[in-house]
């Protein structure tokens, strides 16, 4: 298997330190192991992303000295090819309509029989056929949940054998139950960042998922769409997270650590790339 990586920013903003860590880690990785490194746009949240940080992004990549394949992915041309994704989990059974609110979603999980403060777990009672078509006729929002219930019943003993492999710590177990029932698309954006990225990894070959610890929580929910789907599971390495001097996450709303400011204010690649050692 040819090794294969990417890095997928959401030009929502400008790109920070925390960002040219993980773009250099991934792209380090694939330059060591003379693979591929594959630029991607993930910009489905077409409110908040906006083309024009776009050139600004690809700017400070190459000033940081990356380079990938063309042509670069965006998400947001891509949406026919998330809804059939949805289609093929609904033909399946395992999604389904929410109406609930966050209101109601948090009052649902305070009355469950588990510890409160545990994530949402689909209705105690299906939702009736006649109800759905009336709300769905009233033109009432809703969200599109994957249910574990379903999964588990579904996949039978393949779901608590699922695994991957987590660079550097062997084969894991993907246990999705900790996230719920999660949302995968809405009435409103027919796909959400777990149909898109899954969808996307497969559809580029991607052998090694390189991300940050944040997202470490999310490889047993992706690892069981890929399985739903029959898609491969990559490799998963999760690289630490650079934090400021407050021991806090960089942000974009901290405009003095973005790569466009440092290197407007004269700060050079190498200066940048000295601060992943650390």
């Amino acid at each position: 298997m040819s090794f294969t990586t990417r890095f997928a920013p959401s030009p929502t903003g400008h790109l920070h330190i925390g960002h040219a860590f993980s773009a250099w880690t991934a792209f380090r990785a694939a330059c060591e192991a003379e693979g591929r490194f594959i630029l991607r746009m993930e910009d489905i949240d077409t409110v908040r992303c906006k083309r024009e940080f776009e050139p600004v992004i690809l700017d400070d990549l190459i000033w940081l000295g990356l380079d990938w394949e063309e042509p670069v992915r965006r998400q947001s041309e891509h949406f026919d090819d998330y809804a059939r994704v949805l289609e093929r989990l609904e033909a399946l059974g395992v999604i389904y309509r929410c109406f609930k609110t966050r209101r109601e979603i948090m009052e649902d999980i305070a009355r469950a029989p588990h510890e409160v403060g545990e994530v949402y777990r689909g209705p105690l009672e299906p939702m009736s056929v006649d109800e759905e078509a009336s709300r769905m006729a009233a033109g009432e929002a809703f969200a599109w949940r994957l249910s574990l219930a379903r999964c588990r019943d579904l996949l039978g003993p393949r779901f608590s054998a699922m695994r991957y492999i987590e660079d550097g710590a062997g084969e894991q177990t993907a246990n999705p139950d900790p996230l719920g029932d999660v949302i995968l698309a809405r009435k409103d954006v027919g796909t959400s960042y777990h149909i898109a990225v899954v969808h996307d990894d497969a559809l580029q070959g991607i052998s090694h998922v390189i991300r940050g610890e944040d997202l470490r929580a999310m490889t047993p929910l992706h690892v069981l769409l890929q399985t739903l789907l029959d898609l491969p599971t990559p490799v998963y390495r999760h690289h630490r997270l650079l934090l400021d001097e407050n021991g806090e996450r960089f942000a974009k709303r901290n405009k003095s650590v973005t790569l466009k400011s440092l290197r407007e204010s004269g700060v050079s690649p190498d200066e940048v790339r000295s601060r992943f050692a650390t």
